[in-house]
């Protein structure tokens, strides 16, 4: 293997490693918002110093988890084409692309440190384009006019987390909590 080549697989390897930190905190924080460097890496099958020389804090996880989950939020708008077909489809769709974060959004309302970051402070690409989809919806009749923008994004996030506690709390299938995610959002925003 080259020096180049080398470098790129200690660089993927760096990159999953970080990646299964990332997923261990999120998974372990859900289920104990008090968790340890070390419970994360347990978790994460890897020792505490691995975790250490990625994040030296837990301040820093924190923060590594929060810009993860923005990141996420952007590409699953992107995939959701919010100016493809009626606002409600759309929404809908991006609905759908958020509901497989459940755990990364449970982590936002029960670490509260999570959303404590700048990044949270200022609008978002995604946030613009979901507040420019409710007002075309409006235009194009088939969202309620009375329904404010910022109010739908509330409404949504809102939804979103019963979904998610739904399912966790009552073991109710993803797809049925969804549905009725899907369902709810659809009569409240009928013109």
């Amino acid at each position: 293997m080259s020096r180049g080549e080398s470098a790129i697989a200690e660089s993927g390897a760096r990159l999953r490693t970080r990646r299964a930190i990332l997923d261990a905190a999120v998974s372990t924080l859900v289920g104990n918002a008090s968790a340890t460097l070390a419970d994360i890496a347990q978790a994460a099958n890897v020792g505490r110093t691995t975790v250490h020389r990625y994040f030296p804090e837990r301040s820093d996880l924190i923060d590594a988890v929060s810009a993860h989950l923005l990141e996420r939020i952007d590409r699953a708008t992107e995939r959701a084409k919010l100016d493809t077909g009626t606002a409600p489809e759309a929404l809908s769709r991006l609905c759908q692309e958020f509901f497989e974060f459940g755990d990364l959004f449970t982590l936002c309302f029960t670490v509260p440190e999570v959303m404590a970051g700048p990044a949270w402070e200022e609008e978002t690409d995604g946030d613009r384009a979901l507040l420019r989809l409710v007002e075309r919806g409006h235009e194009e009749g088939s969202i309620d006019p009375a329904m404010d923008p910022l109010w739908v994004q509330q409404l949504l996030w809102s939804l979103l987390f019963s979904g998610w506690s739904h399912v966790r709390d009552n073991e109710v299938p993803k797809h049925h909590a969804l549905s009725l995610c899907l369902r709810s959002l659809a009569k409240a925003l009928a013109p």
